[in-house]
């Protein structure tokens, strides 16, 4: 049970630590002149996130399983995060900001998708309950986070659509 508890709580303490980094960019964005887009939906995102661990917690089975395979397949995504975090550098928050006429990033993982981050985001929505053995979770929580993430998506690509000519390497 120890394993569980140090699984799910790195993933909340990660959530929480990177909230003032996402913050502190996010000021720092606004003052050079930026501007957010989306803003109505962001609450139903950072509900979704906190409910998923939440619901993962509770849906736990007596006594609890931790899989090997979608474990390792959750680090493995951990790392990708990072690297799109480190990627994005002073541009990466949790909101939807954008700085008109600054290049878009095409460094990292950038280069190879459009969305990086919420590719990544997908897989941990899908995979953490999977290393419980909760599919239930997985499947709800994924289709969840793709309504959640049509709509933000498309807010973001419209935010984008001005920078998308000019790049970043």
């Amino acid at each position: 049970m120890i394993w569980v508890w140090v699984i799910i709580g790195f993933v909340a303490l990660q959530r929480l630590a990177e909230l003032p980094h996402a913050e502190r960019n996010t000021r720092a964005l606004m003052a050079k002149g930026a501007v957010e887009i989306g803003r109505e939906h962001y609450p139903w995102l950072v509900l979704l996130h906190a409910a998923w661990l939440i619901v993962i917690f509770l849906a736990l089975p007596s006594p609890p399983t931790i899989y090997a395979i979608p474990l390792a397949l959750y680090i493995v995504l951990q790392v990708l995060r990072v690297w799109t975090l480190i990627s994005l550098g002073s541009y990466w928050t949790t909101r939807i900001i954008t700085l008109p006429g600054v290049p878009l990033v095409k460094r990292g993982p950038y280069r190879f998708l459009r969305h990086p981050n919420y590719a990544i985001v997908v897989g941990e929505i899908a995979v953490l309950p999977l290393v419980f053995g909760e599919w239930q979770v997985a499947v709800i929580f994924s289709v969840l986070n793709a309504v959640v993430l049509f709509f933000r998506i498309r807010e973001e690509e419209r935010a984008l659509t001005a920078r998308r000519a000019l790049t970043v390497h």
